[in-house]
């Protein structure tokens, strides 16, 4: 089960969609930390879904930034 559908996330304004996007990576970094560190987690496939979820925010947002016209590029511009 998805923690956000595309039709959700599409549905956010670009500010709440960053503010997720902040909360999920957080969360993905205390879970692996909690791994690394030797401990378990209640919901290993959890990490799954947050990768996911992350990679489906950032896909939407590049599409929208797109169609609006916008280059949001990621390091060195050629």
């Amino acid at each position: 089960m998805p923690i956000l559908r595309v039709k959700e996330i599409r549905g956010m304004s670009s500010e709440e969609r960053m503010k997720r996007l902040g909360e999920f990576k957080t969360e993905l970094l205390r879970l692996k930390t909690m791994i690394e560190a030797g401990g378990t987690i209640e919901n290993p496939a959890r990490i799954k879904e947050l990768r996911k979820t992350i990679a489906r925010i950032l896909t939407i947002d590049k599409e929208e930034a797109i169609k609006l016209g916008k280059k949001k590029t990621k390091g060195k511009e050629k």
